[in-house]
């Protein structure tokens, strides 16, 4: 049986185009499929998982997959850090998904792996909480009497 060719189309031109476009947030496969149909691309939803794990098992894409939801959400490799060496951090206002590149990160992973034999795996590691900008928004709309 002839190998299946891999071939590039207009979906996938877009989709990598919204991926470099957001590479600073996660996405969704729906936030995908919604900009294709909001650009003229008409495209099946299988279509865009199928590319986002082709992508994915090219490590040119982090899937980051919810313990409770089991909803993925995808963020474009950034080829000058290794996103598989240090934990990612996340504003669930926002979406801004940010690296934690620092030299505390390094002590904890040395920590864990010389005090608990523990050997801590990044690919895929977030940790959720709120950015400084929205939460200068929040205190701003606290102290304005919003909720």
């Amino acid at each position: 049986m002839p190998e299946r060719q891999d071939y590039n189309t207009k979906a996938r031109k877009y989709i990598l185009d919204f991926l470099k476009e957001r590479q600073d947030a996660t996405v969704s496969a729906g936030d995908i499929t919604d900009y294709l149909i909001q650009n003229g691309v008409r495209v099946n939803r299988a279509t865009v998982y199928r590319y986002l794990n082709k992508l994915s098992s090219e490590k040119r894409l982090l899937k980051f997959t919810g313990k409770e939801t089991r909803k993925s959400v995808y963020r474009l490799i950034d080829k000058k850090s290794n996103c598989g060496e240090h934990i990612h951090i996340k504003c669930v206002s926002c979406g801004k998904l940010m690296h934690l590149e620092c030299g505390f990160m390094r002590d904890i992973k040395k920590h864990l792996s010389e005090s608990h034999g523990f050997s801590l795996k990044c690919d895929g590691s977030i940790l959720y909480g709120v950015c400084a900008d929205c939460a200068k928004k929040e205190n701003k709309g606290a102290l304005n009497g919003e909720k």
